[in-house]
């Protein structure tokens, strides 16, 4: 009777195991597969920028500056060393040099017009609409997957197979600032 007990005991305790270890790699996929949908819209934006950048060449020849600086973020996320952090910095830097880009297009009537020039912005403007609900989506999924590695009983599981917390992403000192508009000039 008494190795019925201990058997039962030790069968509880498995499958309490085995359903604990699932849910932490099931959120672990999650949160995987949530950055996974971040690469995907930076690479559609990748591929975007050379396309609006020589559009607005043919009208910008005073802004190259910007139009290279632009170019040049672009190839850094792209770097196969960077890592995760390093790549969201690097977005974050390239996100601020398209707004700055955008605000410069105001002054472009003629650029303003082009049809091709506009389609592209579009598409750019609703990339960055998916970028930002990709990265909400990255930092509910590892919400959840830290929730799980930092409760009890599942933290035990989580400390014996390796399960860390991640960090969430945030945004940059740049994007906190208020943006100042000025209508006298």
């Amino acid at each position: 009777m008494g190795f019925l007990i201990a058997g039962g005991i030790i069968l509880i305790v498995g499958v309490f195991w085995i359903v604990m270890y699932n849910g932490l790699v099931k959120l672990r996929g999650w949160k995987e597969e949530a950055w996974s949908q971040i690469d995907v819209q930076l690479k559609r934006r990748f591929d975007m920028i050379p396309n609006l950048v020589s559009t607005a060449k043919k009208y910008m020849e005073y802004e190259k500056s910007t139009l290279s600086d632009i170019v040049e973020k672009r190839n850094q996320i792209t770097s196969p060393d960077l890592s995760r952090e390093e790549q969201v910095q690097a977005d974050n830097q390239l996100s601020g040099a398209l707004r700055q880009f955008f605000s410069l297009t105001e002054a472009y009537p003629d650029l303003k017009a082009n049809e091709s020039f506009n389609k592209l912005h579009e598409d750019l403007v609703s990339t960055e609409n998916k970028v930002a609900y990709s990265k909400q989506l990255y930092n509910k999924s590892v919400m959840q997957y830290n929730n799980k590695v930092e409760s009890f009983p599942s933290n035990l599981i989580a400390s014996v197979h390796n399960f860390r917390k991640h960090s969430y992403l945030e945004a940059s000192a740049e994007e906190r600032q208020t943006v100042r508009v000025d209508f006298d000039k």
